[in-house]
């Protein structure tokens, strides 16, 4: 029996294999993927992550999973079908075997929704991004669109009218669902430019992007954007199938887990992008890898 298991391979579960190895606790580390690093794989460039300016994605991603292999705990390349959350004893069941623990981190994450246009799994990395404050520095100057019609949405226009020199805020209805302060201040913002009413149909370019697709839902009347960037803030998806129903999640359904990492079942831990919280960056999701283990051990 494992003292934790801990579930993803991205930088919470790398930090709490990290921590977990030197409180000399027996973890063992389950990442579906063949290579641990999570989200950052896909990264080009991250440039706010402490003492690591302009760090390559993929390489830091790398470095994280060394880190832990060189404290003795290596992702272990198996899918996680099934956790079993109630009791002392918690069983997680993957394809190969069943395993055994006193307590799990769960750190599966989240991933951004996707719009399932063309160009955009192409140009991700290369004018295509999710995180308006991860990216938006390297658009200073330049023209960008935001997709989408929420807060994050809103916020992300208004974060990058501060470096950029205009921005296309493209939503496919004629009203906003996010907060009406937000709307306003959006409003008033001379350098965005509101294209409502509209849906992105392509991303195209050559190396990187350059221009945006669109088409007016009303009139069928095409329209492209010049762009160097797009910035796509239409939701996010947690990854919480596997303890759906048996610990607390919240209205959005990520899990109800405060700064503590502790859910509504004792021995049961949630770190990184999966569980509530406002700001979801490499920073806060290594923290959480820490605060986690420390929930463990009292």
């Amino acid at each position: 029996m494992y003292d934790v298991i801990i579930i993803g391979g991205g930088p919470a579960g790398l930090s709490a294999a990290v921590y977990a190895a030197r409180a000399c606790l027996n973890a063992l580390l389950l990442e579906k993927h063949p290579m641990g690093g999570g989200q950052i794989l896909n990264t080009a460039e991250v440039d706010n992550y402490l003492g690591l300016p302009g760090a390559d994605g993929f390489e830091l991603g790398q470095r994280f999973t060394e880190h832990a292999a060189k404290l003795g705990i290596k992702p272990v390349a198996e899918e996680v079908i099934r956790i079993s959350c109630g009791g002392a004893v918690k069983k997680v069941i993957t394809a190969k075997q069943e395993y055994e623990a006193k307590a799990i981190i769960y750190a599966a994450g989240a991933g951004h929704k996707k719009l399932g246009i063309p160009g955009e799994e192409a140009f991700a990395g290369k004018g295509v991004s999710y995180c308006a404050t991860c990216d938006g520095a390297f658009f200073r100057g330049k023209t960008t669109a935001v997709i989408g019609g929420g807060d994050v949405a809103l916020e992300d226009a208004l974060f990058l009218a501060n470096v950029c020199e205009k921005v296309y805020l493209v939503h496919r209805r004629d009203t906003f669902r996010g907060a009406r302060t937000l709307v306003e201040r959006v409003k008033a913002t001379e350098n965005i430019e509101l294209t409502l009413d509209t849906a992105p149909e392509e991303i195209a370019g050559e190396d990187r992007v350059q221009k945006l697709l669109c088409v007016h839902k009303k009139t069928g009347e095409k329209k492209n954007l010049a762009v160097d960037g797009v910035f796509i803030a239409v939701g996010m998806a947690p990854y919480t199938r596997l303890i759906d129903g048996q610990v607390k999640l919240d209205e959005n359904g990520y899990v109800a887990a405060g700064e503590d990492c502790k859910t509504s079942v004792d021995g049961v831990f949630a770190a990184g992008d999966v569980r509530t919280k406002k700001v979801r960056q490499i920073v806060t999701a290594v923290s959480d890898g820490a605060v986690a283990v420390a929930g463990i051990q009292g």
